[in-house]
């Protein structure tokens, strides 16, 4: 059955098959709470048009199993980029593979060619992925800062360290949603991104002011989650050379989430990530006094950007995040009715 998005009994069946999955592959991060996982579930992490389907269970507001299926509108219109989930009580029934084959259906009619997603890795999803023939591509690998461990003004130390490396630039800041003044200059940042490590045949994003207002900040505006944002200003343009992101959920303050952390390709070099970031530690220290964890991750092979997290503090974790690709015609007919 399709998810109404107009029916919270229907989203928080979902909600409750997530966390259960969670708890079993991904026990490291805290339950994604109600408010963050409708934002994520019908829109999706970068606000692209897609669906949500699910298998009801016996009892009323009950699930079994659920996908999420995006549809990218701007880029990658070739791709659908699917997540499927099945309760660990209702899993090695097939319930996965009729999943899939439904998703395929779902894809094929709105003009997608292959499927991109991904999974924790020696997950029970991962494991799905490699049986059904899914290609594996890029590797996140996940680090954890524990705050609690930290000595007392390293991150001060880090920043000075870091500005001396940085003279014309100066800091600015901002909590929520990117202040109107802003919004071009951050979507240059965004752009940046498209140096990062992916895997082949994804195009690049074109980030502009509208599209960071509407759909980067999403989560901000709907999810009441707080949002915090460094950047660097680079003072004979204007320009916002480099700039980082966290967020928090008021329902989760023990934990933060490292959002983007960019350069712009014009102004590496001086050491903008760690200033940035260190001064986003200093901040946050001050604004978030529950915080105690922050977790982020990185391409395995972004070597860079992993120097300046391990300096900052933060160590590896598992599980890490695999990356596939899965053609959908691959995918045999769907047996489930729509």
């Amino acid at each position: 059955m399709r998810v109404d998005p107009a029916d919270d009994d229907d989203v928080r069946a979902c909600h409750r098959v997530q966390a259960a999955a969670q708890a079993v592959d991904d026990p490291l991060l805290p339950p994604m709470s109600f408010g963050v996982f409708r934002v994520w579930a019908l829109h999706g992490w970068e606000s692209n048009p897609g669906e949500l389907w699910f298998v009801p269970g016996a009892a009323p507001g009950e699930a079994l199993a659920w996908y999420q299926l995006e549809l990218p509108d701007l880029e990658n219109r070739d791709r659908a980029f699917l997540m499927p989930y099945v309760h660990p009580a209702s899993r090695r029934r097939g319930i996965g593979r009729e999943l899939l084959r439904h998703a395929a259906d779902r894809a094929a009619a709105n003009g997608r060619t292959v499927f991109g997603g991904g999974a924790a890795q020696d997950s029970a999803g991962d494991a799905f992925a490699r049986q059904v023939g899914a290609t594996p591509g890029l590797v996140e690998a996940r680090r954890v800062l524990d705050l609690r461990k930290v000595p007392a003004g390293q991150f001060a130390r880090l920043r000075e360290t870091a500005a001396a490396a940085a003279a014309g630039y100066t800091l600015v800041s901002w909590t929520g949603p990117t202040p109107v003044e802003y919004l071009g200059r951050v979507a240059e940042v965004f752009n940046a991104m498209n140096d990062a490590p992916r895997d082949p045949g994804y195009e690049d994003d074109f980030w502009d002011a509208d599209r960071v207002r509407d759909r980067a900040d999403r989560l901000l505006r709907l999810a009441g989650v707080r949002g915090y944002s460094v950047a660097a200003l680079h003072a004979a343009t204007g320009q916002i050379a480099g700039l980082t992101q966290v967020e928090v959920d008021p329902q989760t303050p023990e934990w933060g989430f490292q959002g983007l952390t960019a350069v712009t390709r014009a102004h590496r070099g001086h050491r903008l990530g760690l200033l940035t970031k260190a001064a986003m530690l200093e901040w946050l220290a001050v604004a978030e006094p529950k915080l105690e964890r922050i977790q982020t991750g990185n391409a395995a092979s972004n070597k860079h950007m992993i120097a300046v997290n391990e300096t900052l503090g933060y160590e590896p974790v598992k599980p890490g995040w695999q990356f596939y690709d899965l053609p959908v015609a691959a995918v045999g007919a769907s047996v489930v009715k729509t």
